[in-house]
């Protein structure tokens, strides 16, 4: 029809993620002892040691890794016993397990996900670890009128 246009559709992350992977893991492989990845990598079967990559890593739904992971985005599906260690953002979908700590700069938990740990997150902005010690002036009003009446 003229002058509609098409509708848009939007894309998962895990399908934006998946064209761009170099290195997989398919389902029922089992893999003892750690990788190193130059690019991005996808675990469908079994990853025993730590797994290190410079891109992004996406563990699928049947997917497993008892060992520590770093990446620069995370997006897990499968089960992770293990440390996660994010430069960039982990995503921790609705199938996901994670038990192990967190450092990431962001973090999304999906509902019916499952974590257990700790988490820091990391920020390049300094401002954002300040603490205000000062009073409200609202409060400091009050003191000096309450002060002020014995």
């Amino acid at each position: 029809m003229l002058g509609k246009s098409k509708p848009t559709t939007s894309t998962s992350t895990v399908e934006t993620q998946t064209a761009k992977i170099g290195t997989i893991i398919g389902p029922g492989a089992v893999f003892k002892g750690d990788i190193v990845a130059p690019e991005a990598i996808r675990i469908d079967g079994t990853l025993t040691g730590n797994c290190e990559c410079k891109g992004n890593l996406i563990l699928g739904t049947e997917g497993q890794i008892k060992g520590n992971i770093k990446a620069q985005n995370v997006i897990l599906s499968g089960k992770v016993v293990g440390d996660v260690d994010s430069s960039g953002k982990l995503e921790l979908l609705s199938t996901g397990k994670l038990s192990g700590n967190i450092t990431a700069r962001s973090l999304v938990i999906d509902e019916d996900a499952f974590f257990d740990g700790r988490c820091a997150m990391v920020t390049n902005h300094a401002a954002a670890l300040e603490i205000e010690e000062e009073e409200p002036e609202e409060d400091q009003k009050d003191t000096k009128s309450s002060a002020d009446k014995y």
